[in-house]
């Protein structure tokens, strides 16, 4: 089904950008090049619907269905093969690490900027969180 359409939304592009180009503008004729409308109707002549014009709103109009048949099949079709961002959004708790056990900190110095200026060195306690399984422990960096 899927192919089927696709096919038939491509034939249908095709035909549809030719169909345009084939047609005259409103102003094509030698009057139109100088800036005169021809007529004095607001928005200039308007001839009777050519066959050109017939065709390409037919085309158009497939042209849409086209596109919409084959947006909600892919809808549809996706559904099953990808989670959905709601999805992702539904499982937060899976995917978080367990907070640590509380009294297991670590004293570390921050020296606060207030105004453009350094502060008072401060030393505060965060805590730790145990390394994953198998994660090699990581080294300070050496003091400068």
């Amino acid at each position: 089904m899927w192919y089927l359409i696709l096919t038939i939304h491509y034939v249908i592009c095709i035909f549809l950008i030719i169909v345009v180009l084939l047609q005259s503008g409103k102003a094509a004729d030698l009057a139109g090049a100088f800036g005169g409308m021809g007529s004095q109707t607001v928005f200039g002549p308007r001839g009777s619907a050519t066959v050109l014009s017939k065709a390409t709103t037919i085309a158009a109009s497939l042209f849409m269905i086209t596109s919409l048949s084959l947006s909600i099949i892919a809808t549809r079709g996706g559904a099953g093969s990808t989670p959905s961002l709601l999805d992702k959004a539904t499982k937060p708790a899976a995917t978080k690490q367990a907070a640590p056990p509380p009294g297991q900190t670590a004293p570390i110095t921050v020296t606060p900027i207030q105004g453009g200026k350094a502060g008072e060195p401060q030393n505060i306690q965060v805590p730790v969180v145990p390394a994953p399984a198998g994660a090699q422990p990581q080294q300070a960096p050496p003091a400068k």
